[in-house]
């Protein structure tokens, strides 16, 4: 079957699970979708895992000005084959929060090209799009890096600094990164807790850091300090 009808397949098992009420409900940061059914991310996901990974497929999906099909892309497609060349397509073709977020659930933070694109997407001149779909995606990695934490910290500062609307979500993803950095360890929680230390107080560095007061508790068997604290 070549790439349309299995397109036109796909895109009939979304119409039949089509809801109007999520559709006019969504809120997200970024671009509209050109056509968006409101199918659930659950059910989504379900559909879009009923077959196997095809690369070129889920490239092919991701063209389309569909919400459902866009999203189901990152779920078809293989993360081995994502390389650092094609870091613009899936870059480029990224319209909103939504689709960072799932793209960093699915794919991004499953490809061993993760730090590449890590380092890519952080970069002052990629966007704040990109900038959160990479956080997002280090907040899902198997082992989030301790060298991630100063681009992390550094991100933030930028963002409040240019305080643009996204400024608080782009926050909002440095605190899941931060926390999957810092929960790994006692040493590491201790690391990530003095670079958030450094934040001034812009309004995205204030959210930053009273998140990650209560989201970073010391474990239970840290050692405590000559005062008594952890």
């Amino acid at each position: 079957m070549d790439f349309t009808s299995r397109m036109t397949t796909l895109l009939g098992a979304f119409r039949r699970e089509r809801n109007g009420a999520v559709a006019d409900s969504m809120r997200f940061y970024g671009r509209p979708y050109g056509l968006n059914y409101g199918v659930s991310l659950p059910t989504l996901r379900h559909l879009a895992r009923a077959g196997a990974t095809d690369h070129d497929f889920a490239r092919y999906l991701y063209l389309q000005d569909v919400r459902e099909l866009r999203l189901a892309a990152f779920h078809i497609a293989d993360p081995a084959r994502l390389t650092p060349d094609e870091f613009s397509f899936w870059g480029d073709g990224m319209l909103n929060s939504e689709m960072a977020e799932e793209g960093a659930f699915a794919l991004w933070s499953r490809a061993a090209s993760l730090p590449a694109l890590f380092d890519a997407w952080l970069a002052p001149a990629a966007g704040w799009l990109r900038a959160y779909a990479a956080l997002m995606a280090a907040a899902r990695a198997a082992e989030p890096a301790e060298t991630w934490i100063p681009q992390i910290i550094g991100t933030v500062r930028r963002m409040a600094e240019e305080n643009r609307p996204e400024s608080r979500l782009v926050a909002r993803g440095a605190v899941a990164a931060l926390v999957a950095i810092g929960s790994r360890s006692e040493s590491l929680r201790q690391e990530v807790l003095r670079a958030v230390g450094s934040l001034g107080t812009l309004p995205a560095e204030t959210l930053v850091r009273e998140e990650l007061e209560w989201q970073l508790p010391p474990a239970d068997d840290a050692p405590l300090s000559a005062d008594g604290a952890r």
